[in-house]
């Protein structure tokens, strides 16, 4: 922490696509889209991440420690580890049910696993996309 300004998590997803709404456009069409957000680096096209959660380290770190050791809190808490991690389609199946779980924790911590699930829920309907944690 520095200057008195408490340490926070913020969890950004990707959100937008380069697609003109307007018209219709077929659902592979629209996987090539995310999929060249998903890929940008390489392409040259730049990931668009707006935040959608942020929540302060000491509170979300007291929240992981009441989870039982098991792949779901190991990759959350990556995020105190490396004050990074990368969620996506692939941890949709470990995540979700963890996060419904221990949803109940607190009014403040059911709120985060809401839009944390909501997140997933977005991510299982568009694998393409998918959410950075950081600590900042």
């Amino acid at each position: 922490m520095s200057r008195g300004v408490e340490s926070k998590v913020v969890f950004y997803q990707l959100g937008q696509k380069f697609l003109d709404e307007k018209e219709a456009a077929s659902a592979e069409a629209g996987q090539v889209v995310y999929y060249s957000l998903a890929i940008g680096h390489h392409v040259g096209v730049i990931d668009c991440l707006r935040p959608i959660l942020d929540c302060p380290l000491r509170e979300f770190a007291a929240w992981l420690e009441s989870w039982p050791e098991g792949p779901a809190r190991s990759k959350l808490s990556g995020l105190l580890s490396f004050g990074e991690i990368n969620i996506d389609a692939s941890h949709v199946s470990m995540l979700a049910p963890a996060l419904a779980e221990h949803a109940a924790f607190s009014e403040q911590v059911s709120q985060w696993a809401e839009t944390l699930l909501q997140a997933l829920r977005a991510i299982e309907a568009e694998p393409a996309i998918y959410l950075i944690g950081r600590r900042r």
